[in-house]
């Protein structure tokens, strides 16, 4: 490996220590009630990003057990995490970065350093003339884009490792939206088109199947990759297992996981194992906090906050999803029910229905679990609502106002 270098409800108590040794089961999320405290203690505005600093050397630990005890390679796939004020903690644990174009790849290469892997779909000439100069190894989705590009590849000043994604045509994803292997895919090669010719050059496969699952999911999928493609394992040098496992998270089994991949290495010992994980470098990582800037009724109690689903937090109307809320129970559960709504004209722009003991009142602060990963990647203007701040609590207990938006922000996207 290259080296890197208003009231907010109760308090919610942080769970047991980490034991790296069984599993991930006792991960320890942040102190919520810390976080919300220190923000308001701050007198920053709202909404914001609030990072917790500490939590990325917690998952980073985990992440560099699995390294060392199996010397696979772990990046930072930066389509879901792309905050680059924590990569010089995170680089201490990771191997370098993964990238969805050549944007995501200029970003690893300039802000992470270590190695810088990219996939997409399909290339441009421009893009990959740019690309070389700064990639270790570049993923081809598809023969067509491989033989396009392979003499440029094979010839390039430095040299950079091509590979080849597959698809092995199975999947436990459940959430067909984020299933790559599902009839009609347009990622991967099948096993029905390649043959050994199409293979000159080629140094690695890459497969990416899982969508926040455990180990046992990658060993199920294992199977399958191995049986369709393993064939044509002799011929390269390297094999990603792409992303989507949950390592850091709670119930994650990180020692099936480390075994699974010895197994692999055991079977094919030439073979340099690497996986991408995006979700589990920030997990627990971070919280969107907001406001609640009016109260209307109609049917029920309805919140209108400062964060919106569809711009902020784009996933929880993509998947569906209902994200917690520090110190809300279940619609009912508790006296007091509110539906939280976004500042937005779309109707749609539904966070979800909470309870709470007390009463909401305009200007109460809102805390938003887990919204580090795929919200300010994937976050908009539309209609001009501001982006929330970003902001990191440091282990010293201060708030780090990292960057804040405005209208130039906004105006600068569209002309």
């Amino acid at each position: 490996m290259k080296s890197f270098a208003p009231a907010s409800p109760a308090i919610l108590h942080p769970s047991p220590t980490y034991d790296i040794a069984t599993s991930a089961k006792d991960y320890p999320v942040s102190d919520i009630g810390t976080m919300a405290r220190a923000f308001r203690e701050s007198g920053l505005e709202t909404p914001s990003y609030l990072l917790d600093h500490s939590a990325y050397h917690h998952n980073g630990r985990i992440l560099r057990h699995v390294q060392d005890e199996t010397g696979a390679r772990i990046l930072l796939a930066q389509k879901a995490f792309a905050c680059f004020n924590l990569y010089p903690t995170l680089r201490n644990y990771l191997a370098g970065t993964a990238a969805s174009g050549l944007h995501e790849a200029r970003l690893g290469a300039e802000e992470f350093g270590g190695e810088v892997h990219v996939f997409s779909p399909a290339y441009k000439p421009k893009e990959m003339t740019e690309l070389l100069k700064i990639s270790d190894h570049i993923v081809f989705n598809s023969l067509s884009q491989w033989t396009r590009y392979r003499e440029e590849v094979l010839v390039a000043e430095r040299h950079v490792s091509p590979g080849l994604r597959i698809n092995p045509q199975y999947a436990e994803v459940v959430i067909e939206l984020y299933n790559p292997c599902s009839p009609g895919s347009r990622f991967g090669v099948i096993s029905e088109l390649m043959n050994d010719e199409d293979l000159d050059g080629i140094e690695g496969f890459h497969f990416h199947t899982l969508c926040e699952q455990g180990s046992d999911a990658l060993e199920r999928t294992m199977e399958h990759v191995i049986a369709k493609f393993g064939k044509y394992f002799h011929r390269i040098k390297w094999l990603n297992m792409g992303g989507g496992h949950l390592i850091t998270s709670p119930g994650y089994d990180v020692e099936r996981l480390i075994r699974v991949i010895k197994d692999v290495q055991a079977r094919y010992p030439h073979l340099q194992i690497y996986l991408e994980p995006g979700e589990a470098i920030a997990s627990g990582g971070g919280v969107l906090v907001g406001s609640v800037i009016d109260i209307v009724e109609n049917g029920m109690q309805i919140a209108v906050l400062d964060v919106s689903a569809t711009t902020h937090m784009p996933d929880v109307l993509e998947m569906p999803y209902r994200p917690r809320v520090h110190g809300s129970g279940e619609p009912g559960e508790k006296e007091y029910t509110y539906r939280f709504g976004g500042p937005t004209c779309l109707s749609g722009d539904v966070i979800g229905d909470y309870s709470f003991d007390s009463p909401l009142k305009i200007g109460d602060q809102l805390v938003f679990h887990d919204m580090a990963h795929y919200t300010m990647v994937k976050n908009t203007t539309f209609n001009g609502v501001p982006l929330p701040s970003i902001t990191i609590l440091q282990e010293d207990g201060d708030i780090e106002l990292i960057r804040e938006f405005d209208y130039q922000d906004y105006k600068e996207r569209l002309g």
